[in-house]
């Protein structure tokens, strides 16, 4: 597989329609390529264009009862780009309407399980730069490298917000302009799809347009979801704390006396699993070393830098099914990768990414108020 481009950079203002379109229309080819993936997905599980559009309003409904200003944003993202709203809607709430189609057609979401990702945070007492620092690897499609892109959206009400995100989407992992960060990690239980929640993807945005911490662990702990999910978030103040999410309840994993929070794709929390059924371990039988990797790894210094979390999240032990992974085939003939590596420090403003970091260590420092800088590849 061919080393990528740097991830493109689309900078956004004004009210959500018209930074929907504008949105749209720099990031036309890759949103088109987005839809087409997931359209994909549906088409070979058997779903008519009748059955998706069935399948896909009722997140509409959902969105519109959470947030209705995003439908304002997405109509104006599938005019700019020229697709379906459903399109961006599916975009948005893709981990649930392929997780909820494969449910619905009583088949296994195996390709549902290679959405990875290793993430941890570095409290000021470890960091050498005495802020917090926050990353992540997404792991998912390989293709998905020719999808994404980082996001910067000028803000009318509340702080900016920078986002590595899928074409189409509105928010993934990144932080907002009061210092607030947040990163994602797939996880499964019992509970997953007994009810319709608000996509994952939009409850990521709204904790970005929040202004303080406490409000944006609202967001997290009390929006309710249609399945599992880890959310990790910090503040530049100094607090990060992770949840492990269902799609009723969160349990929190506090900070250890390392100063670090690490999560890959397992349950964790006692509580949590003295309630519900891990699902997912089948699917990512590699987290159980993943997390304990990284953390390992980050043990060694006592002060630790954005060097250093990349240095962790590169590593290859038990390649392919490692921290960084390359190119490989998943579960059901997908290439799985993964897809970009975000290393993020928000009392700076900026954040490092760098495209499938297990054929490339070249980042992009990307800002919420410089032009995107390309970086001298990692060593």
């Amino acid at each position: 597989m061919t080393i990528p481009e740097q991830f493109p950079f689309i900078d956004v203002a004004g009210a959500p329609y018209e930074r929907g379109k504008n949105y749209g229309m720099q990031a036309s080819r890759r949103i088109h390529r987005s839809a087409e993936i997931y359209g994909q997905a549906l088409v070979t599980l058997g779903y008519g264009s009748d059955a998706r559009r069935q399948l896909i309003h009722g997140f509409v409904r959902e969105i519109e009862n959470f947030a209705p200003h995003y439908l304002d944003e997405m109509r104006g993202i599938a005019d700019g780009a020229g697709v379906d709203i459903e399109d961006v809607v599916m975009i948005n709430a893709r981990t649930e309407v392929v997780a909820k189609a494969h449910a619905e057609k009583h088949e296994m979401a195996d390709s549902i399980g290679e959405d990875g990702c290793t993430a941890a945070l570095i409290m000021k007492e470890r960091s050498s730069t005495g802020n917090l620092i926050h990353g992540q690897n997404w792991d998912w499609r390989a293709e998905c490298a020719e999808t994404a892109v980082v996001l910067r959206i000028r803000s009318e009400n509340g702080p900016d917000i920078l986002t590595f995100v899928e074409a189409g989407g509105l928010s993934r992992s990144g932080f907002n302009g009061a210092g607030i960060s947040i990163t994602g990690n797939y996880l499964e239980s019992d509970r997953d799809f007994t009810q319709l929640g608000v996509p994952l993807s939009l409850i990521r945005r709204k904790v970005l347009e929040q202004e303080h911490m406490a409000l944006a662990i609202r967001t997290v702990t009390e929006t309710s979801k249609s399945c599992s999910n880890n959310i990790m978030i910090g503040s530049r103040e100094g607090f990060g704390i992770d949840f492990e999410c269902t799609t009723n309840e969160a349990f929190p994993i506090y900070v250890g006396p390392d100063g670090l929070i690490v999560h890959a794709n397992h349950w964790t929390s006692p509580a949590a699993l003295t309630k519900l059924v891990d699902t997912g371990r089948p699917n990512s039988p590699d987290s159980l070393y993943r997390d304990y990797r990284v953390r390992t790894l980050l043990s060694e210094k006592q002060k630790l830098g954005r060097d250093d979390l990349k240095q962790a999240f590169f590593d290859d032990f038990a390649t392919p099914y490692s921290v960084c992974r390359p190119p490989r085939p998943g579960r059901q003939g997908m290439l799985s990768a993964t897809v970009g590596m975000v290393v993020m420090e928000p009392e700076l403003g900026f954040m490092d990414v760098a495209p499938l970091p297990a054929l490339n260590r070249t980042f992009t420092r990307y800002s919420l108020t410089d032009d995107p800088i390309l970086q001298v590849p990692l060593g």
